[in-house]
């Protein structure tokens, strides 16, 4: 069985305006959701095995706040450019070239291709992946190469203001 969960990076800050995208930071709210949801993953005892990201700083800081929460070395986050302002590929690219021993893995992207990709896994679908939310789906397979043409299972979907 393998998992993966998807994330959208935690809330970024618009504050400086001559900041280009790629480098937005998260501003106070994504500071605060994403060790909270981080906890929830934790909290359902869900084992995170490898972290993927986009390179974007906001990405990258929310996936390595993931990872401390995880008590995981921020280095082990694989970089990988195409999943910033991602099309579909890039995330089948990402998840066949997952660490082979990895059973769950979190990837970390933008919108809107990160909620474009989602709604594509099953048949449950969102309207808008907000900041910080994980949408997660299984599949019944032993190699992640097999992953794009399994049948997946919607196993949850999570974020900030849904409790």
């Amino acid at each position: 069985m393998k998992s993966v969960i998807l994330v959208r990076h935690a809330k970024s800050s618009w504050d400086d305006i001559s900041v280009k995208d790629f480098d937005r930071p998260l501003n106070e709210r994504g500071k605060r959701d994403a060790p909270v949801m981080a906890q929830r993953l934790l909290d359902r005892k869900i084992n995170i095995n490898a972290f993927i990201a986009s390179p974007a700083k906001r990405a990258q800081k929310t996936a390595t706040i993931f990872a401390e929460t995880y008590g995981i070395d921020k280095d082990t986050i694989t970089k990988v450019p195409d999943l910033y302002l991602p099309a579909p590929e890039a995330f089948w690219s990402a998840i066949e070239n997952a660490p082979a021993a990895a059973q769950t893995i979190a990837v970390f992207s933008h919108n809107p291709g990160i909620t474009e990709f989602a709604n594509s896994l099953t048949s449950i679908r969102v309207d808008d992946m907000p900041t910080c939310a994980m949408f997660a789906v299984t599949a019944a397979v032993d190699d992640w190469k097999d992953f794009r043409n399994a049948e997946k299972t919607f196993w949850f979907f999570d974020y900030p203001k849904a409790i």
